[in-house]
């Protein structure tokens, strides 16, 4: 699997395990910039979707209302999925700098 691809695949959410292991053996700084944001993205989606589910057990009117907002998590992604098929190094909106330095596992040893 070449960079590129690897970098696509990486913002696809549980596709992301594909992206990993599938490309192993050629990846670039390029493809771990984009597996960092990945991960990132996919664990900070899925902590949004335990908090509403905690918020709707609380209260179901509110959690419906925030859950709602988990539409900016498909957004950000296809943000991501756009830089990636043009080879841009560039940050996801809102939470891209915080993955940059993070995940070291991912850097090539």
């Amino acid at each position: 699997m070449n960079p590129k691809t690897q970098s696509i695949i990486s913002y696809l959410g549980i596709f992301w395990l594909i992206a990993y292991f599938g490309g192993k053996n050629e990846r670039n700084d390029f493809s771990t910039y984009h597996l960092k944001q990945g991960l990132g993205l996919l664990l900070l989606t899925i902590l949004f979707n335990v908090a509403v589910v905690i918020i709707s057990m609380v209260s179901p009117s509110l959690g419906g209302i925030i859950g709602y907002a988990g539409i900016l998590f498909l957004l950000i992604m296809v943000i991501g999925i756009i830089n990636a098929a043009n080879e841009v190094k560039k940050p996801l909106p809102l939470a891209g700098r915080m993955f940059e330095n993070k995940f070291p596992f991912l850097d090539k040893e």
